[in-house]
């Protein structure tokens, strides 16, 4: 007989539900919008600050985009500025455990 050696303890595994997309916006308009997952409530880090006005984020590219002050288009959506940096994202709703999403 052979001997078994144990299993080394690892992490548990998380489901791709439960770590939020590369890319979402809020805008319904845009290809990236999914209100499941905004439902959901999404976290975002940028530069280790938690931001709370985060009109779009892209993890993989490193950005996101935030309202310019209250300044709108002729066509009445708010003027987004591009910020360049990490980007960390996470579901709201799993609390304060939840994976985070990141590069």
């Amino acid at each position: 007989m052979t001997e078994q050696t144990p299993a080394p303890e690892t992490a548990p595994t998380t489901s791709g539900a439960d770590v939020p997309p590369d890319r979402l916006a809020i805008n319904p308009r845009s290809p990236f919008f999914d209100a499941d997952k905004l439902r959901r409530g999404i976290g975002i880090r940028f530069k280790g600050t938690v931001r709370t006005n985060v009109e779009e984020y892209c993890i993989s590219e490193g950005w996101v985009r935030v309202q310019a002050g209250k300044t709108m288009d002729r066509k009445g959506n708010p003027l987004t500025l591009k910020l360049s940096g990490p980007v960390e994202a996470w579901y709201e709703d799993l609390g304060e455990g939840a994976p985070v999403a990141s590069l």
